[in-house]
């Protein structure tokens, strides 16, 4: 039976869930850890040139695709991409548009529960414990061996058992939120959800904000650690850093991964958008509220108030990576903030709320995913759903020593595999797809046009810009993370089993989406679906 084809309720909602697709995690951990590492302001100039080259042209055609895929009667990646890309192969390339975002949350959920957690404990116990009167180095050392403790990375099952077995409790909560808006649907359910989510993490962000900025200079003995110091550190560059690759390289990384683009998500939600929903001020509002977010928020907050209660020198050697920003130094900050209980409650409440509306974003997929490939109703892929993600959490949670297994799920779905799939999808749009039936399916309905520059920026520039980040990327971060699975004998190095394991886990999962594709697959073609995209835009077709 036909299940009855879901709707946005209103375009706000579709722009806020699309802008809570993007905002999360990193845009409050990982944007300010890049800054710091790779030149204060110097790294701004190369971040809005790839927003504008990258980021943005990459998501009018993600949300152009998406609506389009819609009217032929598909809502994931794999259907959408086959009628984009003209074939099989296209099709089955689009099985990683519902890969990335499910295995993602296999780990960002748990994530998510620490985030709920380090709430709980500033709302409860005033805190993680740091005494601010220590040297800041042994506050960092405190806050650090909490995390590992509260994540269990001491060894494998540590979080089913011991002290920090509350993660388990914080875990099955969001997991249970997670499960129960996705089960509601796209208009009663995400929708709804973000409706109150972004405001909400909009306010406990100013409030925060707010607070940073008039700290003033709070240690008389280093002046030299105040607000305008903290903002001129984000603002005023070192334009002898841009001659540095890496820096243009880490910017790219950045505005690829928050806006989402290249997850599927973003496809899947623009399918749902009638034929006269406007799609480019929609896809440049939500980019704009991401990067307000991003920038305004996640970098003025966490820079700024590093500077004044750090200093640059700590601030640069403890904000190298995502954890390192907002689980070690982070919590120094609010131990010696005035107020810092409060303020910390709100931080990590923020960062929950922020995780949730992207983990919500990456379950969808696979539920629609689940229901046009195999016919089921809501109910049954829900459940389906469940039971996948469940496994893929437990995982996570069970092998947690050193967080290896977490982290090589994140790098070769959550990192490698998103260029590939926005490599595809960039190069079918303007190649396949073409330029021309591109930009008129993009207009309709359009309240704003798109610049025509960007006809010769996505179908030139776009994809080179993408490949050779891409080819900088592999060549910088590859070849370790391949030893990680592999080991290296000539060094030494042994294989990491939980590696190994999550390689399986990953493996796993794609053989299992690629066999619900061949069953979809059939069943599209049986139900006179256009696989392949060989009939005109204005065919009309069954819903799946």
């Amino acid at each position: 039976m036909a299940q009855p084809k879901q709707e946005w309720g209103t375009r706000l909602g579709v722009i806020l869930a699309v802008s809570g697709s993007a905002v999360g995690l990193g845009n409050f951990l990982r944007f300010p850890g890049n800054a710091a590492q790779n030149g204060g302001g110097a790294f701004m100039i190369p971040y809005f040139c790839a927003l504008l080259l990258l980021g943005i042209p990459i998501g009018w055609a993600e949300w152009t695709i998406g609506r389009y895929g819609g009217r032929k009667g598909f809502h994931s990646a794999p259907g959408v991409m086959g009628v984009i890309g003209r074939g099989a192969a296209a099709r089955y390339l689009g099985v990683l548009g519902v890969l990335i975002p499910l295995v993602v949350y296999f780990y960002y959920v748990i994530i998510e529960a620490w985030c709920l957690g380090y709430t709980y404990y500033y709302l409860t116990q005033g805190g993680l414990g740091i005494d601010s009167s220590q040297a800041v180095a042994d506050q960092v050392k405190a806050s650090t061996g909490f995390f590992t403790s509260f994540t269990g990375q001491a060894a494998n099952g540590s979080l089913f058992q011991g002290r920090h077995a509350g993660v388990f409790v914080f875990w099955l909560v969001t997991f249970a939120l997670n499960v129960y808006y996705v089960y509601r649907g796209l208009s009663k359910g995400i929708e709804e959800f973000c409706k109150w989510a972004m405001p909400a993490m909009a306010v406990c962000g100013i409030l925060v904000l707010v607070r940073v900025l008039t700290l003033g200079t709070p240690d008389p003995g280093h002046p030299e650690q105040n607000v305008v110091s903290g903002l001129a550190f984000m603002w005023n560059p070192d334009f002898a850093s841009l001659g540095n690759f890496k820096t243009w390289l880490a910017a790219a990384g950045q505005i690829f991964f928050s806006l989402s683009v290249g997850f599927g998500v973003i496809i899947n939600y623009a399918s749902y958008m009638k034929r006269k929903d406007d799609v480019v001020l929609s896809g440049l509002t939500a980019s704009a509220t991401n990067e307000f977010f991003e920038v305004a928020l996640g970098g003025m907050i966490t820079l700024t108030a590093a500077i004044v209660f750090l200093g640059e020198p700590l601030t640069r050697a403890n904000t190298g990576g995502t954890f390192s920003t907002g689980f070690f130094a982070v919590p120094v900050v609010f131990a010696h903030m005035p107020a810092g209980r409060f303020f910390g409650a709100i931080w990590f409440f923020m960062l929950f709320l922020a995780a949730i509306t992207s983990s919500l974003s990456m379950l969808q997929p696979a539920k629609a995913f689940f229901e046009e490939a195999l016919g089921i109703g809501r109910g049954p892929s829900t459940a389906l759903l469940t039971v996948v993600c469940l496994a893929g959490n437990l995982f996570v949670l069970y092998f947690s020593q050193g967080l290896v297994a977490l982290d090589t799920l994140d790098f070769w779905v959550g990192s490698f595999m998103i260029f590939i799939v926005a490599a595809a999808q960039i190069i079918y749009f303007g190649w396949v797809f073409g330029m021309e039936r591109g930009m008129a399916e993009a207009h309709e309905g359009a309240h704003m046009r798109i610049p025509r520059v960007y006809r010769f920026i996505i179908k030139y520039v776009s994809p080179l810009y993408l490949i050779v980040v891409f080819v900088g990327f592999c060549l910088q971060a590859v070849p370790g993370y391949v030893r990680t699975v592999l080991g290296d004998a000539a060094r030494g190095i042994p294989p990491d089993h939980d590696a190994q394991l999550a390689w399986l886990v990953i493996v796993a999962v794609m053989a299992g989406l690629f066999a619900v594709t061949v069953v979809g697959s059939r069943r599209w073609r049986a139900r006179g679906l256009d696989l392949d995209g060989l009939r005109g835009p204005d065919d009309q077709v069954r819903a799946a």
